[in-house]
């Protein structure tokens, strides 16, 4: 009996060893068929980039390469933590307690940490949709900068002040990318009721095309000066609005030069801006104009006395 007793242990103890490596390979197995998954997306994360407005190879291949390294890491830990309950029951633990206090451990964990998955997740999103890249001007909740670091977590403009803006990827509701692909100079020129609008669209074009011939703005003006015409009949002045495409980063380059030219070419045309000053009339009661009157033409009889 004793002799038979070891052969039955010694068979489920086989067994289980059997079991236990062939755990062991699945899990190898289903790493190995992850990495090929994330291989491909890897690619296919890199082609949605590239058709959402391009960029650098290599910051897309890193931007790929985070996105797939963090799912990598997550599945691997999901399938590693299976196969090794999985482990455990066969060597006949009992796993229940286990798994209860992870679950009530992960349900505390997921409370706390709601935001940080939420950042993680906009990050994600970020970055696979190419939204935003390095080195682009954008806009984001109302604040505007040169982008430093896209992380997965959080989002760093640095702003024309020099101060430094952090977002929580979570918390980004709006975003305006202002150098992506191309960008615009717009701009609108406020002049005198008395001007002649064609004469003003005539001379911003002859501007705009001397402009686009010489360099460095050349290679910065992708598009010839567009006028859009009358903008405007304002209280002072007509405004007629312009825009030039260019380069990213080089709208504010081209529209500095662009309103220096404007200004000297205006004078020599003897185009008037629109003034400021606004004319007031008086309106006085009929009783009173004779005597103005009166007061007036003794004024202007009146020599003019000189110390």
């Amino acid at each position: 009996m004793p002799v038979w007793s070891n052969i039955l242990h010694l068979d489920v103890f086989l067994v289980n060893a059997i079991r236990i490596i062939i755990i062991l390979i699945f899990a190898y197995v289903a790493t190995m068929v992850v990495s090929r998954l994330l291989r491909e997306l890897r690619k296919y994360t890199v082609k949605m980039m590239l058709r959402a407005g391009g960029g650098a190879d290599y910051e897309l291949e890193k931007r790929a390469a985070t996105i797939s390294d963090l799912a990598r890491k997550a599945l691997f830990l999901l399938v590693w933590t299976i196969a090794w309950l999985m482990i455990l029951k066969e060597m006949n633990f009992d796993v229940r307690p286990l798994l209860a206090g992870a679950g009530v451990v992960g349900v505390a964990i997921g409370f706390g940490a709601q935001n940080i998955v939420k950042d993680v997740l906009g990050g994600l999103f970020l970055m696979m949709e190419n939204q935003i890249r390095v080195n682009d001007v954008a806009i984001i909740n109302g604040k505007g900068g040169l982008v430093e670091e896209i992380n997965l977590r959080t989002t760093v403009l640095r702003g024309e002040d020099g101060g430094v803006h952090i977002f929580p990827n979570g918390s980004i509701t709006s975003l305006s990318n202002l150098t992506r692909q191309y960008s615009y100079y717009v701009f609108g020129i406020s002049v005198d009721y008395s001007a002649d609008t064609d004469q003003v669209s005539a001379v911003l074009k002859e501007i705009g095309k001397k402009l686009q011939q010489e360099e460095p703005y050349r290679t910065a003006i992708l598009e010839p000066i567009e006028i859009m015409g009358v903008d405007q009949l304002g209280d002072s002045g007509v405004v007629i609005k312009a825009r030039f495409k260019t380069v990213p980063l080089q709208q504010w380059t081209v529209g500095r030069e662009m309103n220096r030219r404007i200004k000297k070419q205006f004078e020599e045309a003897k185009i008037e801006f629109a003034s400021a000053t606004q004319p007031i009339y008086l309106e006085v009661a009929p009783e009173l104009r004779d005597e103005l009157r009166r007061i007036v033409q003794e004024a202007l009889k009146e020599p003019v006395r000189t110390s």
